[in-house]
């Protein structure tokens, strides 16, 4: 086995991820940790500075009621996400994090964050629920915060550069977790009371859009592999939503932000023809109603009929960002008003994409782009996982005591069914629609809770030294797989004894394009494909125990394709078992193509059994309790 040293870390509260969820998981795990003298770890594969979906920056906070001033209420956004996710969505989660986000938001600026203000001192709304923020350095100033909050309770409390494979179990209860440095030759294991799982979504699982020299390129970050994923199912935890990939509309090949264009600009996105196909369509809106007969009409179905117009020949899609400039300049009383006025939303424009996705703004320069003049091209992405936006694949958590039925409520907040294991952000499943606010919200829901758990439930770890280095030993084997067998090629890339993990990563994304309804097949698939593309999968996780790294960087990017993996397996499964199209321009089950309120208004949930690994997926009732 590869010479690693083992480092043990003994905490109370194991925070996995760095991102938006585990900022807030450490903000406020810190509070109420420090009450009861309690040890708060956090372990981040990245930097906290630059980590998560956020990293880039952001040019929206997309999540803030505005409950004091009376602009919304919780009740109004918990309509909104149930309107959009089609009619599948944990009411009680949503409810727990709208109504304490704006507080969170608050915090954001006390720390510096820049928010709009308008003169009256009010914030600048990009639309009902975003408002708009000067968020290049979003990230660094939430991570800041976490991290001073960390270091207040002592040193040695933030472990960075150290990515989490598996689960540490005793029993039926989750204590730890173990990993390796990505930058020396260190196995870490860390035994806690109970853990908190931030680790985010997962991208490339599917073949990108972005491929030869665009390869990393996409729109949710490259970085989030699966590994919320993976662990809680490893842990057996009950996930839910894991059919609800999301599919986001952005601008051609950079991946850019439309929402200022839609929300701020006031855009009109249309086909080549100059057709807005949000107009052109009512018959099939009518096919899904109640949704597709009410305003805001939802994302999915916003893809869908694009999709529609570009199979009949009608592509490309362009977002009519011309048409929008001139339209707000022409809005000004006199030429010189106009011109200044133009000169403003050119600025914001190009600001939008510097805030938050740079990329988009040299494909505008490389390709003589000018908003003003004219159209852009947009496109459908890739499939992702994220459970914070309008996707909802995630763990299935326990809600709030107060506000949540009995059926979706055992005892600790955002706790999964595996004890001591907690989810928040992509994590958590069900609750759509969180955004980087309610994601950092979340995570404090999941942290008071965790720390409430910790306190009545004063257990040790128990965790067995045999099981420990089982672990260790199976988590290094591609590093030993490559050592033994590097020298049987000239080339070690072509080997018949193991796989790298680019040629492994390949493998799943054409397996999850072709049979489970990529781009390539414009996101369709039916009963036989799917089948097809478990059988594959099954011969892929063979082969996943000959994966092999000449590096620590690569033994990282083993894991997360396992991780992914594991992800495509449940999606597959879950699309499997729901016999309807619920979510048209996410996917459609061509053998099923209609939506089907009467057998299907439900959630599908999978397992997957510790003990005999075995896969269970079944429904679960939707309760609302908004009117």
């Amino acid at each position: 086995m590869a010479n690693f040293e083992t480092v043990e870390v003994s905490t109370d509260l194991l925070i996995i991820g760095g991102g938006m969820s585990a900022c807030g998981a450490a903000v406020e795990a810190a509070y109420w940790a420090k009450k009861h003298g309690l040890k708060v770890t956090l372990v981040d594969k990245a930097a906290m500075d630059r980590s998560g979906a956020v990293a880039m920056g952001l040019s929206a906070i997309n999540l803030y009621i505005g409950q004091a001033a009376g602009d919304n209420t919780v009740e109004d956004y918990v309509r909104y996400v149930r309107q959009d996710l089609m009619g599948i969505t944990r009411e009680d989660l949503v409810y727990s994090i709208a109504r304490h986000v704006d507080s969170t938001v608050h915090l954001f600026e006390k720390w510096g964050l820049p928010i709009w203000k308008d003169e009256n001192g009010k914030y600048v709304h990009e639309g009902r629920w975003q408002i708009m923020i000067n968020g290049e350095s979003y990230k660094i100033i939430v991570a800041e915060a976490a991290k001073n909050a960390l270091n207040a309770l002592g040193p040695d409390n933030i472990y960075e550069r150290v990515f989490i494979v598996e689960p540490l179990m005793d029993g039926d209860r989750c204590v730890g977790a173990v990993g390796f440095s990505v930058r020396e030759n260190k196995f870490y294991v860390f035994k806690a009371k109970a853990v908190l799982v931030g680790m985010g979504g997962a991208v490339h699982v599917f073949r990108p859009r972005s491929t030869g020299e665009g390869l990393g390129r996409s729109w949710y970050p490259p970085f989030n592999t699966g590994s919320s994923a993976y662990f809680t199912l490893k842990a057996g935890a009950e996930m839910t939503c894991q059919e609800v990939r999301f599919i986001p509309v952005r601008f051609k090949d950079a991946y850019g932000p439309v929402g200022a264009w839609f929300l701020l600009f006031k855009s009109v996105a249309t086909n080549a023809l100059g057709e807005d196909y949000m107009k052109t369509h009512p018959d099939v809106l009518e096919q899904y109603a109640p949704y597709g007969l009410t305003k805001p009409i939802p994302a999915n179905l916003r893809n869908h009929l694009g999709l529609i117009d570009e199979r009949a020949g009608k592509g490309p899609i362009y977002m009519r960002t011309e048409e929008a400039i001139q339209r707000l300049a022409e809005e000004m009383p006199d030429e010189k008003q106009r011109k200044k006025k133009l000169k403003e939303l050119e600025a914001e424009a190009w600001e939008d994409f510097l805030d938050m996705t740079i990329s988009q703004a040299l494909l505008w320069a490389a390709t003589n782009t000018f908003p003003e003049e004219k159209p852009s091209e947009i496109a459908a992405c890739e499939p992702y996982f994220i459970g914070s936006h309008s996707g909802a694949s995630g763990a299935w958590v326990s809600g709030p005591e107060d506000i949540a039925p009995a059926e979706y409520q055992w005892g600790y907040t955002n706790m999964s069914t595996v004890k001591g294991l907690f989810c928040a952000g992509d994590a958590s499943g069900a609750s759509s629609h969180k955004f980087s606010s309610g994601s950092f919200t979340e995570g404090r829901i999941a942290a008071k809770s965790a720390i409430r758990f910790i306190v009545e439930n004063n257990e040790e770890p128990k965790v067995d030294a045999a099981y420990v280095e089982e672990l260790k030993a199976r988590v290094l084997k591609p590093l030993d797989t490559f050592e033994q067998y590097k020298g049987m090629t000239t080339d070690p890339d072509v080997n018949p004894n193991y796989i790298r993990p680019k040629q492994f990563m390949f493998r799943l994304q054409k397996i999850m394009d072709e049979y489970a309804g990529g781009v390539s097949k414009s996101f369709t698939t039916n009963k036989y494909l799917l089948e097809r593309g478990l059988e594959l999968l099954a011969m892929l996780k063979e082969d996943s125990e000959k994966l092999a790294a000449e590096s620590l960087h690569e033994l990282m990017r083993c894991w997360e394709n396992v991780h992914r993996m594991w992800q495509a397996e449940a999606h597959i499964r879950s699309v499997l078992f729901r016999e309807e199209t619920r979510w048209p321009g996410y996917y459609i089950r061509a053998d099923f193509p209609n939506l089907d309120e009467e057998n299907w208004k439900c959630f599908v949930n999978c397992r997957w059994d510790r003990n005999t690994g075995q896969w269970e997926v079944f429904k679960r009732p939707v309760i609302s309790i908004v009117d």
